[in-house]
């Protein structure tokens, strides 16, 4: 037995625009002629509408089951729209983050105060290659003086402070 979207709506003690409501987002189908079966819309409003939510009494006009049957169990949860779209925010939120995070470092890298890797391997680079460079040109710069020192007066100090010397030239040198 169908009836109209107004009294479905008395039926289930809802407004009419809460039919029309659920209509329009599927949670129940009407019959091809655009009327509702109750039996059907009830099960379907039961099954796609969240549980948490109060809602009011319905008109039943079945009779009611004698008390010696057991009761039904209730139905299980199901995923709805809105615990969906939770999910969805959740999912826009982290990506909104990581936009916000990519944003700074490109702003960061235009205004200079960050550096591409790339650019910092290869200052680091030609630092260690002028490092090994200048510290292999100390025993040609300083080996005359060693000798002249040590034919003149074997002294270990003397010689230690010449390489002092040298070393703190060529780091001196690199540090500018």
């Amino acid at each position: 037995m169908s009836m109209s979207l107004r009294a479905y709506a008395r039926h289930r003690g809802v407004a009419l625009s809460a039919v029309q409501k659920a209509i329009a987002t599927g949670r129940i189908h009407p019959e091809l002629d655009g009327r509702i079966d109750p039996a059907k819309a009830d099960a379907q409003w039961d099954r796609h509408t969240r549980t948490a939510q109060p809602t009011t009494p319905r008109v039943t006009t079945a009779r009611p089951q004698p008390v010696s049957q057991p009761a039904a169990p209730p139905p299980l949860p199901q995923a709805s729209d809105d615990a969906r779209g939770v999910d969805y925010h959740k999912a826009r939120a982290v990506r909104e983050t990581y936009s916000a995070r990519l944003a700074k470092l490109e702003f960061e890298e235009r205004t200079g105060k960050l550096i591409s890797k790339d650019e910092v391997d290869i200052k680091y680079f030609q630092l260690a290659r002028q490092l090994r460079d200048r510290m292999q040109q100390i025993p040609r710069k300083v080996a005359p003086e060693i000798v002249a020192l040590v034919v003149a007066d074997p002294d270990v100090r003397g010689v230690t402070d010449i390489l002092d010397v040298a070393i703190r030239e060529a780091l001196e040198d690199l540090a500018r």
